[in-house]
């Protein structure tokens, strides 16, 4: 990853299947064939023809169509557009920066004993002006008045694994140690005639890769705490349509974290609230601001594309912040 950014935000949990190496090799010649998907002879369902989505596996296979492309072969973009925003005590919620930027995933096979998908990701997302859409390398903070140096997101690589029952959280280099019981992997999936709509919220709690004690003006405390909403707008149909391997779907993405580190905040009360639209786009060309496109093909030509192997280290933005940046001085210090 270049030395000049450093990740601010974790992408959800990621992919699986169970299915063999060799099945999973057949799924990217045959996926129709491999995920049993049938031709559809009758209305689409919660249950069928293609998804059961009362199953762990019927889940995996829709979420990732939903998220990703079951081909296997095909990179899947996605786009984010919306605001940050802070909240401290003794005022109102205030708008800090706009947040754009893009993400780009693949699916790979998984040879565990449950079924499922590895899936790899990449994604860059900018601070922008409020007024203006211009991508922010330094700012004043609101709050505090002071100019700080505004630090984009960088998720090179983030990966996960989805089978069939929920995965575990991101470990973030072993400083996140739960492990939750197994439970099916079932989304809350609601249907609204042709359409259907799906919310998945990830709450997490766990050691700050800073250190207080080092990291004094960046460090919120001992502890991170951070929630992620997404909620899913699609076609039912084209979901349940095996002919179709991705699709396309609308929603927003919603995060509750402390204030950022490049902020400088400190262990200061509050904290920021992240409201953004999200879509999955076909191509760069669709991406709706290119302004961003030509700025990433320009500095960062490595997140135009999805990751084809499963790397590591896999982190989220503190772990990054840590290893990459340093240590603010004293304000007024040299």
């Amino acid at each position: 990853m270049p030395k000049s950014i450093s990740v601010e935000r974790r992408s959800l949990l990621t992919a699986g299947t169970a299915i063999t190496v060799a099945a999973a090799t057949e799924a990217v010649l045959t996926p129709g064939r491999a995920l049993g998907m049938t031709k559809p002879d009758k209305a689409a369902s919660l249950r069928g023809p293609t998804f059961d989505l009362t199953t762990g596996r019927g889940n995996v296979d829709a979420y990732l169509k939903l998220t990703s492309n079951l081909d296997m072969k095909s990179t899947h973009y996605g786009w984010i557009d919306g605001y940050v925003m802070g909240i401290a005590p003794g005022g109102a919620v205030r708008d800090i920066c706009g947040f754009r930027g893009i993400g780009c995933n693949r699916l790979l096979p998984y040879d565990g004993p449950e079924y499922g998908y590895r899936r790899v990701l990449r994604e860059i997302v900018f601070y922008t002006d409020l007024k203006t859409g211009e991508i922010l390398e330094e700012m004043e903070n609101p709050f505090t008045g002071e100019k700080v140096r505004v630090v984009p997101v960088a998720n090179n690589p983030f990966n996960a694994v989805f089978k069939d029952v929920w995965p575990d959280p991101p470990s973030y280099g072993g400083l996140n140690a739960e492990k939750p019981k197994p439970r099916p992997f079932i989304l809350n999936w609601q249907m609204i005639g042709g359409k259907l709509m799906m919310e998945l919220h990830v709450h997490l709690y766990y050691p700050n890769a800073l250190d207080p004690k080092v990291w004094v003006r960046e460090s919120s405390g001992p502890m991170n705490r951070v929630t992620e909403t997404f909620n899913y707008s699609l076609s039912l149909e084209d979901l349940q349509n095996p002919e179709l391997t991705t699709i396309e779907s609308t929603g927003v993405w919603g995060r509750v974290t402390p204030w950022l580190p490049w902020m400088l905040m400190g262990q200061a009360d509050g904290h920021c609230l992240y409201n953004c639209n999200f879509a999955s786009v076909k191509r760069l060309e669709d991406m709706p601001d290119q302004r961003i496109v030509e700025h990433i093909a320009k500095k960062y030509p490595k997140f135009l594309d999805a990751p084809t192997q499963w790397e590591e280290p896999s982190l989220s933005s503190l772990e990054w912040y840590a290893r990459e940046q340093k240590p603010a001085p004293a304000r007024g210090g040299a």
